[in-house]
């Protein structure tokens, strides 16, 4: 499968974590995949909005990249996804990145993928603009905290509040564990 019809799958399952974003296709070039806008003070700002992978270990009956659904699985390397980026950035395409993934295998594993996408950008590629990165619930307080030192923004999507929500949202997702991992981490900073 070519570059391009892999960034079109991704990007198009990135369009479903919102960023305050107005999709208008009208503006730019609309052929390649991933541009999306952004309003800021005003203004449309053109971000690259892709994920990482739609490969989810996770079967949460919300997500898009469930791991019971049917469809092509994709997943780029770190340095691939931050080429096309870089590529996108100096022909002025783009103007940041927006960037997420499902959770590959494990979350923290996927989520040093992440930020292994950051620090090409920042510390390789001399980058020093735009980067929003989604935090993967889950995800250890170090990773965290280099994913924070790394971006200009970061969020988390909060899926549920109480074990038995989680649990008749995924069965893949432990919800004490979480809960027993971050109380560690409050006892332990």
């Amino acid at each position: 499968m070519d570059r391009k019809r892999k960034l079109r799958i991704l990007s198009d399952s990135a369009q479903f974590d919102l960023c305050d974003y107005n999709a208008d296709k009208k503006q730019g070039n609309s052929n390649l995949p991933g541009i999306y806008y952004s309003n800021a003070k005003g203004c449309k700002v053109p971000l690259f909005k892709v994920l990482l992978s739609n490969k989810c270990a996770n079967d949460c009956k919300y997500c898009i990249s469930c791991s019971k659904r049917q469809f092509t699985r994709i997943e780029l390397k770190p340095m691939e996804l931050s080429k096309v980026f870089m590529d996108y950035y100096e022909k002025r395409y783009v103007e940041g990145l927006f960037l997420s993934s499902a959770t590959i295998d494990d979350v923290d594993n996927t989520m040093e993928k992440l930020v292994e996408v950051v620090r090409i950008l920042r510390h390789e590629k001399g980058y020093d603009g735009y980067i929003h990165l989604k935090i993967l619930p889950g995800t250890s307080r170090e990773l965290i905290k280099r994913a924070m030192e790394l971006s200009n923004r970061v969020s988390i999507n909060l899926e549920t509040a109480t074990a038995d929500g989680l649990s008749a949202l995924s069965s893949t997702k432990d919800y004490k564990r979480y809960y027993k991992e971050n109380e560690m981490d409050k006892e332990n900073p």
